[in-house]
């Protein structure tokens, strides 16, 4: 049996949205987005098995894109297990 993907969200203590993706048991797959506690977007990239891959941008604050990483995949880093807490 085959789990599926479930949207998983981050909060910062103001309730504010830190992350946002989807997750299978715990683990991110697909395209996440993690933001300021003012609203604006910080970081987006997608995952495949918990491990950075493809495009990664980065913004500035005022939403900006301030920098491209190419992630190869698989390689420079480790997988990412979330904290469902």
């Amino acid at each position: 049996m085959t789990s599926q993907a479930k949207e998983f969200v981050k909060r910062h203590r103001d309730g504010s949205v830190w992350a946002r993706g989807q997750a299978i048991e715990g683990v991110p797959t697909g395209y996440w987005e993690w933001f300021r506690k003012d609203g604006t977007i910080m970081r987006s990239g997608h995952f495949r098995d918990g491990m950075q891959v493809g495009e990664w941008t980065t913004y500035d604050r005022t939403g900006a894109v301030h920098k491209v990483t190419e992630m190869e995949d698989g390689k420079g880093g480790k997988r990412t297990v979330l904290d469902e807490g």
